[in-house]
């Protein structure tokens, strides 16, 4: 499985972003997908994870901000971002699970995304 990321920028806080990552691959939709994301000085960490078949889950401080989605047609998962805030500023990964049994870390995951910068200034 190969992923590409794109849909990161400059936004103001309160702003919004959608990410995108379009994975390659027949199997995608078995895959268990998630977003990470690392800012500079610091370690990487879990944002939301989603099953083959929707459940999802998301890390408390994006928890009512952010939203997972995928859509296995498209073979793309997506990151919906609002109310975004200066902290959220990071390179976002998303990255590809075949296991799927455990979402929030990082080293469930095989396939990992190029990264795409979020900035949120204040």
């Amino acid at each position: 499985v190969q992923l590409q990321a794109s849909g990161g920028g400059l936004v103001q806080a309160g702003g919004s972003l959608r990410l995108s990552c379009a994975a390659s691959g027949r199997t995608f939709s078995s895959y268990g997908m998630g977003w990470f994301r690392q800012a500079p000085g610091k370690e990487r960490e879990f944002v939301a994870g989603i099953m083959w078949n929707g459940g999802s889950t998301a890390a408390d401080s994006v928890k009512g901000r952010f939203t997972i989605s995928r859509d296995n047609a498209k073979n793309t998962v997506y990151l919906q971002m609002n109310s975004l805030k200066p902290e959220d500023t990071a390179l976002y990964y998303c990255a590809a699970s075949r296991s799927a049994l455990a979402l929030r870390s990082a080293v469930s995951y095989e396939h990992w995304g190029q990264g795409t910068q979020v900035t949120v200034s204040s």
